[in-house]
């Protein structure tokens, strides 16, 4: 190579000698920049030496479009027309010679490129080596360009350098991702693994509960034939009793008959004999006495043995109300603790409160005194929709002017600048889990879409959690497990901004549905009913849709809806129809449905008039069916377990018992229903109507 050696005139390689005298006669500035070994500046003295002083100072007129291939190349076969100029150039490159400094350079980079190895790692690199040599030369012959030449190579030097800078870190990266990349595939083989192994064992599971179920039914209907059977065996005995019980009395009645007969015959015997024999009547006068005695003695002690017997029936009815009086004491003495319990804190806080008041009206009168009048804030609660309780959920803790802002939001439209910040409602009981924070909280203003999709998600997580546990959890404490998670450091700005945002958007169904159940103010089973039927009514239309378009003729649509809703009646089917057509817009076809459009339920500036209406109805029904609940109730103003149950089953006699049960706890709020008290009617139908209660079935009186 280069580096090891110059050419001298004669093309031998010189002596260290003469690369030590010629090295110190010639100024080498490329080569102190480029940090080029001692080897590669006595290299360059020398072919400076041997080639740069006839043609330093002036350039070359040899003709630049003449070929000067260093290194032959493989060439693909060119047409006659090319072959001729090709020709031309050749014949005229043979009648002019090359300049001899060309030459010389040439000669020696095909010496330094035939001399490389190229299945060599470094081979790109030692050949890179040989053409920067070569254009060191030529910079340092040309005096004129050097400086301009010079700082091009720089630049390109300090671009590979750093070129091969960032390839040596990112080579570790590459390895990096290629390792992560394996272990995420792993992770996701072995989840799979294991959910397949979970899907396996809940199938199983689901098949040993339907044998079991089975089981239990065969059961069921075996035990209900043996009990008929030992109701008509029992009506067997009872008769036979009845006719053992009337011949025992005939039989009396005849030996009595008999008896007074044959006493009768003695007296008259006794009398003939006491005409014949006064001693023999004398002494079955004394034995008679004594017999009468015995007997009366007899007589007073089962009297004194039994006189306080009662009959088993009435000994087994009074110990039933015995214990039912015991149970009904256990119940009340509990309440009464309770109650008393609450008294005395109520006592204690209405002391509180009293000191506060008295505290607060000697502060009022005094500020009476010197400000003018307060504006009556409670007016406000006539205007605005929700009426006082939610006027003071919006005006809790609000200066005048926060007032007159959440004023306007509501009579204009919530066009009105939300507030920056929220006034923590503090770390009490009585605030929500997820709302305990004390100090100002920034508010996030979050838009409607925002919202909807968090609310989407926190339902997507708590149905798999919930599926997890095995139960159900209350919304708001897994609200505040997921602002935990999701959001640590910023959970209490999440939650108060969540809420500001349902509380202005409550128009929609959805975000006000959601924070209602929040709030507690319904169960989050009428969430669940309402996903349940509209996945019914979309199972049952796509099911309908032989050709899986996602549209229907109107009276497929028609048919649709009555299988899914067996209980509307006709009125309510056509309301539906008439909702979905006027949500299908500019259609081409009039007489068909695309139900896939009625259920875009989240979709901003979308008309939901269907889904709406479908809500709308099943509200309107289940307050039908609480209201004949009510009138089958009658006029009592408490009712008890047994009661409500025959309620229920007198006016939906098809009802299946286990909903039954599930509609009792969720209105006296207890599973132990067999020590439940009795609640309120008025308490009941309200814990109702916020709960998922349906008709199974036709009324008594409906077809």
């Amino acid at each position: 190579m280069f580096s090891k050696g110059t050419m001298q005139k004669d093309g031998k390689l010189p002596t260290l000698q003469q690369v030590s005298e010629r090295e110190s006669s010639h100024y080498l500035s490329s080569s102190q920049v480029l940090g080029l070994s001692l080897q590669q500046q006595s290299n360059h003295a020398k072919l400076k030496g041997t080639i740069g002083e006839s043609c330093t100072g002036h350039l070359s007129t040899w003709p630049a479009h003449l070929s000067s291939q260093i290194v032959p190349q493989t060439r693909k076969p060119h047409s006659p027309t090319e072959n001729k100029i090709h020709g031309c150039g050749e014949e005229f490159s043979s009648s002019v010679s090359k300049p001899r400094f060309l030459e010389q350079l040439e000669t020696y980079l095909r010496k330094e490129l035939q001399s490389l190895d190229p299945s060599k790692p470094n081979a790109q690199e030692l050949k890179l080596q040989a053409y920067q040599e070569v254009f060191e030369y030529f910079i340092e012959d040309f005096k004129t360009y050097k400086p301009l030449l010079s700082a091009i190579k720089n630049e390109y030097d300090i671009t590979l350098a750093y070129l091969r800078d960032q390839i040596r870190t990112l080579e570790p990266l590459k390895a990096m991702v290629v390792t992560v990349s394996e272990q995420c595939n792993q992770k996701i083989m072995a989840l799979r693994e294991d959910e397949r192994a979970e899907i396996k064992a809940l199938k199983q599971e689901k098949v040993q509960l339907l044998k079991r179920i089975d089981q239990l039914r065969e059961n069921q209907v075996g035990l209900q034939a043996q009990v008929a059977r030992m109701q008509e065996d029992l009506a067997h005995q009872y008769l036979l009793y009845r006719d053992e019980a009337d011949s025992r009395k005939l039989l009396i009645s005849e030996i009595n008959t008999m008896r007074f007969l044959e006493d009768d015959l003695k007296h008259l015997q006794t009398q003939a004999v006491a005409a014949e024999d006064p001693v023999k009547m004398k002494l079955a006068l004394k034995v008679a006495r004594e017999d009468l005695t015995q007997l009366q003695v007899e007589l007073n002690c089962m009297k004194a043995d039994y006189g306080e017997v009662v009959p088993r029936r009435d000994f087994e009815s009074l110990e039933r109300n015995h214990k039912e009086a015991l149970a009904q004491k256990a119940t009340l003495q509990k309440d009464f603790g309770q109650l008393k319990e609450e008294y005395d804190t109520l006592l204690d806080i209405h002391k509180q409160i009293s000191n506060q008041r008295d505290k607060v009206s000697t502060e009022l009168e005094h500020i009476k005194g010197r400000s003018t009048p307060r504006p009556k804030w409670q007016k406000c609660a006539e205007v605005i929709s929700g009426g006082a309780d939610h006027w003071h959920l919006l005006s809790k803790g609000l200066s005048s002017d926060q007032l007159v802002d959440v004023l306007l939001a509501e009579i204009g439209g919530k066009d009105v600048k939300e507030k920056e910040f929220f006034d923590g409602l503090g770390k009490g009981d009585a605030v929500p889990v997820y709302l305990r924070y004390e100090g100002a909280i920034q508010n996030l203003k979050l838009k409607k879409i925002e919202i909807v999709d968090k609310i989407k998600e926190i339902w997507k997580e708590k149905v798999s959690a919930d599926q997890q546990k095995g139960e159900r959890q209350s919304l708001d404490e897994f609200f505040h497990e997921y602002l935990q998670k999701k959001h640590a450091d910023s959970a209490s700005k999440w939650a108060y901004s969540i809420q500001e945002g349902c509380r202005l958007y409550k128009d929609d169904d959805f975000i006000n549905l959601f924070f209602n159940i929040l709030t507690g103010k319904v169960d989050e089973g009428v969430y669940h009913g309402q996903i349940h039927l509209i996945s019914h009514l979309l199972k049952e239309l796509r099911h309908s849709d032989s050709s899986e378009k996602g549209s229907l003729s109107k009276e497929k649509f028609r048919q649709a809806l009555s299988r899914a809703f067996p209980l509307k009646n006709q009125e309510q089917i056509q309301e539906l129809i008439q909702a979905a057509e006027s949500q299908q817009g500019h259609l081409e076809d009039l007489n068909t449905i695309n139900y896939e459009l009625l259920f875009s339920e989240f979709a901003e500036d979308k008309v939901r008039n269907f889904l709406t209406l479908l809500r709308k109805q099943a509200t309107a029904e289940k307050q039908k069916y609480l209201t004949a609940l009510t009138k089958e109730l009658g006029s009592r103003t408490e009712v008890k377990v047994a009661e409500l149950r025959t309620a229920f089953q007198s006016i939906d006699p098809t009802v299946d018992p286990q909903t039954v049960e599930s509609y009792i706890c969720l209105a006296f709020q207890t599973k132990d229903l067999e020590q439940a008290a009795p609640v309120d009617v008025n308490s009941a139908m309200q814990r109702l109507l916020a709960a998922d209660v349906k008709r199974t079935g036709p009324g008594p009186k409906e077809d």
